[in-house]
């Protein structure tokens, strides 16, 4: 680092990429300072602990974090298990957490609300790189402090900025109006959302892996409340790669989902409309008007915004970012992972050196590293901060020698409401169809690391 203070690494997030952070930079002597909005690690997830993962056990804990537990007596849990979000939280960030070496170093109700270098705005170039972070921090109590850093991670993740209903990247006419109608983007509509969908309608707008669990759970809600309505709108004009490829799925949850899903459509338990892109939301008499940008129009109780996700870059302003136009990654990492031509498995394994700006000693990592792109796993980003560390620490052949074994996974949404961890909720005892449907298409072919389809929205053309 080119601060050679005794400050510390400010680390933003406190889920489980900015926690494994936090776990690589104690195995390499430096100090992290951990900042997390919610009122807990992992205040994330929780909104989501509902939900049971696609990827196993062995995907989504990280080698460090996973050693600094290990020394307490800490059991694994089983590799090849699904967890769910909740499982994510009480097994294995909870315990993580509550380390006194992580403890004590973890402020919660902590909202960075901006970054800059000390008594400088981006403008400065003098002497930039040996002045110190200023992280602004609003605290739960009401007071704002400021913390100086030497580096700084940015793990904060993208769930609290869901992109807009509307088409062109803005709100629909009216969305913000609407607000009452809108539910989180995954609503626990089995559990703590049930009242407001049992017997009513509902209408999910998105085309990923987000918009199937909630419909795959919103159709177990139906099939015990009478006059539950279940519509689905999406922009595109086939549904077919939200099924995925079923058995050819390297992931089983994940193509059981698409199997699922296709089967609820075919059998007229989920409406289906394609091609509807939302120009408008009129709300009027407790329901809610949806109107296509060709005309047509659905009605709904309630509307969940499976829409996926965007950073927010405003606390960054004043650093000097050098972002991928189109997705708002790191410049270098955009290309790879640009929706309209990769899905999860066809990223390259990347670090430190791929993720850098021109700020020097600030980074960006996890799901937020992706930007608008919505195909990150939970392994990429710890792959990345044990790099990132290891060039904070000025040991730069373990930054660049980077590397990543993830499954054989057949086929990534590209447009999935979150990340590819998120989400697959698959009843027990469900078995993926063996023949027709989807599982009955021509084998995938895997390119690059073989972790995904090279289609992206290309793959519609």
């Amino acid at each position: 680092m080119a601060v050679t203070t005794n400050l510390p690494v400010a680390v933003i997030g406190a889920g489980p990429v900015g926690l494994a952070a936090a776990a690589h930079l104690l195995e390499r002597g430096l100090e992290p300072l951990i900042l997390e909005a919610g009122p807990t690690a992992g205040a994330a997830i929780e909104q989501w602990r509902h939900i049971r993962l696609f990827s196993p056990w062995q995907y989504n804990t990280d080698a460090a974090a996973a050693r600094l537990l290990a020394a307490t007596g800490w059991e694994a849990p089983e590799p090849s298990a699904l967890p769910t979000g909740g499982d994510l939280i009480d097994r294995y960030l909870t315990p993580l957490a509550s380390l006194p070496e992580i403890a004590s170093r973890l402020h919660t109700g902590a909202r960075v609300i901006a970054v800059t270098r000390l008594g400088m705005d981006k403008t400065h170039s003098r002497n930039r790189d040996a002045t110190p972070f200023v992280v602004r921090v609003e605290h739960a109590d009401g007071v704002t402090r400021d913390y100086q850093a030497a580096a700084v991670i940015d793990a904060s993740g993208t769930w609290s900025t869901r992109n807009p209903l509307g088409t062109s990247g803005l709100p629909a006419v009216g969305e913000a109006a609407a607000a009452a109608h809108i539910s989180s983007p995954l609503p626990d509509v089995l559990g703590r959302d049930r009242a407001a969908f049992a017997g009513r309608t509902a209408v999910v707008i998105g085309a990923g892996h987000s918009a199937a669990n909630t419909l795959i759970n919103l159709s177990e809600l139906a099939a015990r409340v009478p006059g539950t309505r279940i519509v689905w709108a999406i922009r595109g004009a086939s549904a077919a790669k939200v099924y995925g490829g079923g058995d050819a799925d390297g992931l089983a949850a994940r193509g059981q989902l698409g199997s699922r899903l296709r089967a609820l459509v075919e059998s007229g338990a989920v409406e289906l409309h394609t091609g509807f892109g939302i120009a408008g939301l009129a709300a009027a008499d407790g329901a809610v008007t949806l109107t296509s940008t060709d005309g047509r129009t659905l009605g709904a109780d309630v509307v969940v915004p499976a829409t996926g996700f965007r950073p927010n870059l405003d606390m960054l302003r004043e650093l000097r970012l050098e972002l991928d136009p189109g997705v708002e990654a790191p410049r270098e990492l955009g290309p790879l992972i640009d929706p309209e031509f990769h899905s999860c498995g066809t990223v390259e394994p990347h670090g430190a050196k791929m993720l850098a700006h021109p700020e020097q000693d600030f980074y960006i990592v996890g799901m937020k590293s992706y930007g608008r792109a919505p195909t990150f796993l939970l392994a990429t980003g710890y792959e990345q901060v044990r790099s990132v560390a290891a060039a904070l620490a000025g040991d730069r052949e373990a930054a660049d020698t980077v590397q990543l074994e993830l499954p054989e996974t057949g086929v990534c949404s590209s447009d999935i409401g979150t990340s590819c961890d998120v989400p697959a909720a698959v009843p027990a005892g469900f078995v993926a169809e063996t023949s027709g449907g989807c599982c009955g298409t021509q084998e995938p072919v895997l390119v690059g690391f073989p972790t995904g389809l090279a289609h992206g929205r290309s793959g519609e053309n």
